[in-house]
């Protein structure tokens, strides 16, 4: 099977321009595609973490991935998916984030003898006269059919701010700048993008005429990396220090039984046909399949040795025994009444509960556990010699901490 194919059968593919000249610009490594990536963190998280893994399949293919980071869109602020105006960043902190995403992608492609490029479109949009731009650019540009666009129609009836209304011209200005200096023929993005991707397509015919336009294709990843990486407390990031090998195991480890599949075939390299074959278990084979999910998804991004460690901690947490590597708070003898915590206390104390009251509700309602047996009594205490050998406290089914006197 070709890599456009493949891309197709993973389900990673929604909508593409000139599909025919796609196909064979990626099948024979033709391509030179940029994806785009704002510096609203100080790390990615799983919604990156899909377009990364399509890069690298692309770059295994032959082709040239550009990371773009969008240091000067970031100033601008993207209106697509939002109810409100994104909180504006000072300059220092874009930069800060935008060390931190070239730190994390030189972990999935391969930057060496000129196999890809890294750029940030600052570069190129901060020298921009405005009243050039507008002569320049905005000419090719219909408010009307901005207007028309998802991302800005959803916003309308809330405010659109006239800086978040340039967004889909500096988007565009990005792709036509990258044809004309890099020789990028193709760019990749989320559902959410695609007026913006098309505002790019429009800009190079129109600037430089029908033949470039044969040049120029657009295609548009499944939008399933949006949905992908949301927890109740927020993104799950690819950052250690703020998302753990072992929660961003767990996290995959507790997908839902109908998206594991799904999951499977677009963000690891697994053969198709081996994960055809898991597509066919059921029941208690399903958390297999998860296992191995969580197992490759953690490898990818962590590193063999974190998985191997994730991997044992979630198996000796389930078996009852204390895993290594999982989240552990450690309290002193000072923190201790009386020579021990009560349940509710060490619930806070482990961040499974913001307080006492959200404990207690929890134990009442019979989602807490210690070591693997429920607890419903509020007043169920650990002494400092069970401490020592460490709680496993469990709340619902995804949310565990070991608390361990010192």
């Amino acid at each position: 099977m070709k890599i456009y194919e493949e891309l197709v059968a993973r389900g990673l593919i929604a909508q593409v321009t000139n599909e025919e000249e796609i196909k064979e610009m990626i099948n024979n490594g033709k391509a030179t595609f940029y994806i785009g990536f704002d510096c609203t963190a100080d790390s990615l998280h799983v919604g990156h973490f899909m377009a990364l893994c399509l890069m690298k399949r692309l770059q295994m293919a032959g082709n040239k991935p550009i990371a773009l980071i969008g240091d000067g869109t970031t100033l601008i602020g993207d209106p697509s998916g939002r109810t409100d105006m994104r909180q504006m960043l000072t300059e220092e902190a874009i930069q800060h984030n935008a060390e931190c995403f070239k730190k994390q992608m030189e972990k999935f492609i391969d930057f060496s003898e000129g196999k890809a490029l890294m750029l940030r479109n600052s570069e190129w949009l901060k020298p921009l006269n405005y009243i050039e731009l507008l002569r320049d650019v905005g000419a090719c540009f219909s408010v009307n059919n901005m207007l028309r666009a998802e991302c800005y129609k959803q916003r309308m009836e809330k405010g659109l701010s006239f800086l978040e209304f340039n967004y889909m011209i500096m988007q565009s200005y990005d792709f036509y700048y990258m044809f004309q200096h890099y020789g990028c023929n193709m760019q990749f993005g989320g559902n959410d993008q695609w007026s913006n991707m098309l505002g790019g397509t429009e800009l190079i015919r129109r600037k430089l005429g029908k033949d470039a336009h044969a040049m120029t294709i657009t295609l548009l990843l499944n939008s399933e990396g949006k949905k992908m990486g949301k927890t109740a407390s927020g993104a799950v990031w690819l950052d250690p220090n703020k998302t753990t090998p072992y929660d961003f195991y767990q996290y995959w480890r507790n997908v839902d039984d109908a998206d594991v599949i799904k999951c499977l075939r677009m963000l690891t390299f697994l053969p198709l046909e081996q994960i055809d074959e898991m597509a066919e278990w059921e029941g208690s084979q399903l958390n297999k399949a998860k296992e191995i999910l969580a197992y490759e998804l953690t490898a990818l991004v962590h590193g063999e040795e974190e998985a191997k460690k994730a991997e044992a901690s979630a198996k000796s947490l389930f078996g009852g025994a204390g895993g290594g590597d999982m989240p552990t708070t450690e309290i002193t003898e000072a923190e201790l009444t009386d020579g021990s915590v009560d349940i509710l206390t060490a619930l806070v104390m482990t961040g499974l509960c913001a307080s006492k009251s959200e404990a207690r509700r929890n134990v009442q309602q019979g989602g807490v556990s210690a070591n693997d047996e429920k607890v419903t009594d509020i007043s169920k205490s650990f002494t400092a010699d069970e401490l020592k050998n460490g709680i496993i406290i469990r709340r619902g089914k995804k949310n565990y901490n070991k608390i361990v006197l010192k």
